[in-house]
């Protein structure tokens, strides 16, 4: 099932994704995509009986998408997580999970335009698998770690990089606003089954930048949320990104950060694309 949130008659309604319409989710089954999820096991059979029974939808090429989740409770990313990123950032593997946060107002729609600060003109991409927590959990073991992921999108952890390595700390440079955009949609777990066997590529004014497979990350999704919640609870619309591969602007000879106008496709495999143009502030 693949489930978003889009603009209907001015409001951010939730909608249920199918082919190539979405379809509204009355209120009366949730109003917000963190409730949907918390829910899920509850909810699911109304979700199923909306999807043999649809009705009000809108044609999805036409629909404002926005963020699947409006205000995540918690937004996690990990570095230097595919051999060929760190071998280009000229780096050793690390031995402990590097994490940072990303802060709440980087949320941003799949497809609406991203801002280059006026505070720097050092702006790089990085596509990466994106899990959504479902299920709530402290100290999770490595083979529970699947039971507790709701599903999956594709996000851009865009970087400021003179900001993002000015100091040992990254949330500054991967806080700015704009600077995370994702979706198109949550496509939940069930229908992927293993997340480590996706291809994953992204594309530059249609030039192919980044190209790998998930089967690629050195620490893979249930490492991370087993180690992630040694530290802290993860909860229901919890965010994690997973990491990206070789490929960025930054670590080219020479630099190729992005310009005003530029194009940035995201993709993967079963998932979808998101796409944004890159505009100064």
């Amino acid at each position: 099932m693949k489930l978003g949130r889009f603009l209907l008659d001015g409001q951010s309604r939730l909608g249920l994704v199918l082919t190539d319409k979405i379809v509204p989710v009355p209120d009366e089954i949730a109003g917000d995509m963190a409730t949907l999820i918390s829910r899920w096991d509850q909810l699911r059979p109304r979700l199923d009986e909306l999807a043999r029974r649809p009705a009000g939808a809108t044609p999805l090429a036409a629909a404002k998408l926005l963020a699947p989740i409006a205000r995540p409770g918690k937004i996690l990313a990990i570095g230097l997580n595919y051999a060929d990123h760190i071998a280009e950032a000229g780096l050793q593997r690390p031995e402990q999970q590097l994490w940072f946060s990303k802060q709440l107002n980087t949320v941003h729609p799949p497809y609406e335009p991203v801002l280059i600060p006026k505070s720097s003109n050092k702006v790089d991409y990085e596509v990466e698998l994106v899990v959504v927590i479902g299920k709530r959990g402290k100290y999770i073991a490595r083979e529970r770690a699947a039971e507790h992921v709701f599903g999956y999108c594709i996000g851009n952890d865009v970087s400021v990089r003179d900001w993002q390595l000015a100091t040992s700390q990254w949330v500054l440079g991967k806080s700015f606003d704009t600077h995370g955009p994702f979706g198109p949609c949550i496509t939940t777990a069930d229908e992927i089954g293993d997340p480590h066997r996706l291809a994953i590529r992204c594309l530059v004014n249609g030039e192919t930048r980044q190209s790998s497979n998930t089967k690629n990350l050195v620490f893979n999704v249930w490492d991370q949320i087993a180690h992630l919640s040694q530290a802290m609870t993860l909860e229901p619309g919890d965010i994690i990104y997973t990491g990206t591969p070789g490929g960025v602007g930054w670590a080219m000879n020479p630099q190729r950060v992005l310009q005003p106008g530029d194009v940035v496709r995201c993709e993967i495999e079963e998932l979808g694309a998101i796409e944004n143009k890159f505009m100064a502030e």
